[in-house]
């Protein structure tokens, strides 16, 4: 299994990191390990070599079929369940790494920083384009998305992606965190929700 994360996927949210409305002319891909994956409401435990761990909640989908080089107007038969996902980012890390112009996995991949919520047939939630996602903290929402903001959509995504990597049944892809991202800190209960389905519950450790 493979899970591919989507950098820069909206632009609010590049705003937010950048102070300008970045348009990125290809997706920016990135990898997690294998053991940054947290499923079933278990806690996230957080790192202690960060001082700044940000939530980046996200529309996820998983691959349910081999596919490489595959072509944007096919892409839709590759995937048929999404779920909200959190990308956790060790931020003070992701920061110095890029001000080193160094890859990612270290803030990105560490264990854990993977979570994914229950999985829904996306026959049962709608155009995969028109999703609203959002996540509350402590009962309160800190962050809301809209699939029809996103740069590049979950089909060039994926046809994207597959020039470079054979797709395989259970891949997960990130698909990018909109505006409004924020630390987490210990004893936090998050809850993410698709449309208004909550899908994702876990606490911080």
């Amino acid at each position: 299994m493979k899970i591919f994360g989507i950098g820069m996927n909206y632009m609010e949210h590049n705003k937010e990191l950048h102070e300008t409305l970045l348009y990125i002319e290809e997706p920016v891909v990135f990898t997690k390990a294998d053991s940054s994956l947290l499923t079933g409401g278990k806690p996230f435990f957080i790192p202690a070599y960060t001082r700044q761990c940000d939530y980046e909640t996200e529309l996820v989908v998983r691959i349910n079929h081999l596919g490489r080089s595959i072509p944007e107007r096919f892409a839709h038969r590759y995937y048929d369940e999404v779920s909200v996902g959190i990308d956790f980012t060790a931020r003070d890390m992701q920061k110095s790494l890029r001000e080193k112009g160094l890859p990612w996995d270290l803030c990105k991949g560490f264990d854990g920083s993977a979570v994914v919520g229950e999985w829904l047939p996306l026959k049962t939630v709608g155009d995969v384009q028109n999703l609203h996602f959002h996540l509350d903290i402590n009962g309160k929402t800190v962050q809301s998305g809209f699939t029809g903001d996103m740069i590049h959509h979950v089909d060039k995504l994926i046809s994207f992606i597959s020039q470079f990597f054979t797709l395989k049944t259970g891949d997960i892809i990130f698909t990018g965190t909109p505006v409004g991202v924020g630390p987490v800190h210990i004893d936090d209960h998050l809850e993410g929700y698709l449309e208004e389905k909550k899908v994702l519950e876990f606490n911080v450790k």
